[in-house]
């Protein structure tokens, strides 16, 4: 994987390939920047990357400009990798080993974006879970964004505060908004 734009532009991230991931393609990862790119100044606002992973959201927001940037995983490896990286490249990036549920029902913090790129086979009930407490517990800001990634195969568009998706291949990229 790579960083697509900013300050660690073309700079390439090889994560360990024992760690239970599945990155964000370029591809994709460039098309919701642009969007992301059109709607946000990435030096004011916050983001929370939720199921993160190798963090390939996270150095994304970070070249850009993003200061408050917490990614959270259950996977401990995941969230070393993140460190390591993050403290490698002079990102702020703050980690939370937690399952993002539990996380979800107890956070507080509010933020501009928040980012979920749970598993692809996730059952519909456990997609849902995530807007409902973002929604319910009240984490975005006034003007921000939830965004789900999941597969082509996958259907958001029934769930409550959905707005609109964008696919790229097999990804597929569905928005939320506080209505």
């Amino acid at each position: 994987m790579r960083i697509i734009s900013g300050t660690y532009k073309g700079r390439r991230i090889n994560a360990p390939k024992k760690l239970p991931v599945r990155p964000t393609t370029d591809m994709a990862k460039e098309a919701l920047f642009n969007i992301l790119n059109n709607l946000y100044y990435f030096d004011d606002i916050s983001v929370l990357d939720l199921f993160a992973g190798t963090g390939n959201i996270s150095y994304e927001f970070a070249s850009r400009g993003t200061n408050n940037i917490t990614s959270v995983d259950a996977d401990y490896g995941c969230i070393k990798f993140i460190n390591e990286t993050a403290h490698d490249f002079e990102m702020p990036i703050n980690t939370i080993k937690s399952d993002v549920f539990k996380y979800l029902e107890s956070a507080r913090n509010k933020n501009t974006i928040i980012f979920a790129d749970p598993p692809y086979n996730f059952s519909l009930d456990l997609f849902s879970k995530i807007p409902e407490l973002v929604f319910n517990n009240q984490l975005l800001e006034d003007s921000g964004l939830l965004i789900i990634e999941h597969s082509k195969h996958t259907n958001l568009c029934e769930l409550p505060n959905f707005s609109y998706s964008k696919s790229y291949g097999g990804n597929v990229f569905s928005f939320f908004e506080a209505s």
